[in-house]
């Protein structure tokens, strides 16, 4: 009997990653799992991750458009029944540089799927199955979230919001819906590639762990933060980031 077992749980941004990580890790545990994802073929080969396709199911969704992401959630209740955790995921960063330089596009696209997602997902499972049978809501914060950092300061603007939303979420659906967040450090993903992928040596060297994260170390909070060993927690933001905000200055630049 895993921790998860019988249970539904949803993820955006699953189609690789951290999201695809947690997804995976659900899935051992005895849920049910739903992935979202913008690109269809990103989502099939997500699918053949997984050994039994029975407990899983792929929506390919914009995950900033708020008709998609009721659509998702009505998608997972059509499939199993039920919605037990919602993971918040998805993330973008598409400008690296100073923000008096960003330019609209790349800001509402950052807003639309780092900050905006996280309210109409929300809201749409809160509508359609939690605010009667109650839930868990998982979101993916950043540790950029809690200090200024180098040519990303949009997209930490933005997960600095996802940590208060976190909050006010919590306060809002309790005690229905437990509401939590995780803040990783550097993780080796795709989306982080450009930060990491030329000097993860130099990098590594200055966390006291003495390596980057994986979408596995995120994962296995995940799966305490989705699972009832944390049932009088909610409104918190857990920090995974092998010690990176131990160090004075922070960060990874």
């Amino acid at each position: 009997m895993g921790a998860l077992n019988g249970q539904v749980v949803l993820v955006t941004g699953a189609s690789r990653g951290i999201g695809l990580a947690i997804a995976q890790r659900a899935w051992r545990e005895g849920a049910s799992v739903v992935l979202t994802s913008r690109k269809e073929s990103n989502l099939d080969e997500a699918l053949a991750t997984f050994d039994d396709r029975a407990r899983v199911r792929a929506v390919a969704a914009h995950v900033g458009r708020r008709a998609d992401a009721e659509r998702v959630v009505s998608s997972a209740l059509e499939s199993f029944g039920r919605l037990d955790v919602l993971v918040n995921n998805a993330g973008t960063n598409p400008h690296f540089g100073p923000l008096v330089d960003i330019d609209d596009a790349r800001m509402q696209k950052t807003y639309d799927v780092n900050q905006a997602s996280i309210v109409t997902h929300t809201a749409a499972a809160w509508h359609q199955w939690m605010k009667e049978h109650g839930g868990v809501v998982l979101n993916m914060a950043s540790i950029g979230g809690l200090g200024p950092e180098p040519g990303i300061g949009w997209y930490n603007t933005t997960k600095a919001a996802v940590i208060y939303l976190t909050k006010q979420f919590a306060f809002e659906l309790a005690p229905a819906v437990r509401v939590n967040a995780i803040a990783p450090g550097l993780v080796r993903t795709e989306l982080a590639r450009a930060l990491w992928s030329t000097r993860e040596a130099e990098i590594a060297a200055r966390i006291p762990l003495r390596r980057l994260g994986e979408p596995s170390d995120v994962a296995s909070v995940a799966l305490s933060l989705m699972s009832d060993e944390t049932s009088w927690m909610t409104g918190q933001t857990i920090v995974v980031d092998g010690g990176t905000t131990t160090q004075a200055s922070g960060g990874v630049s």
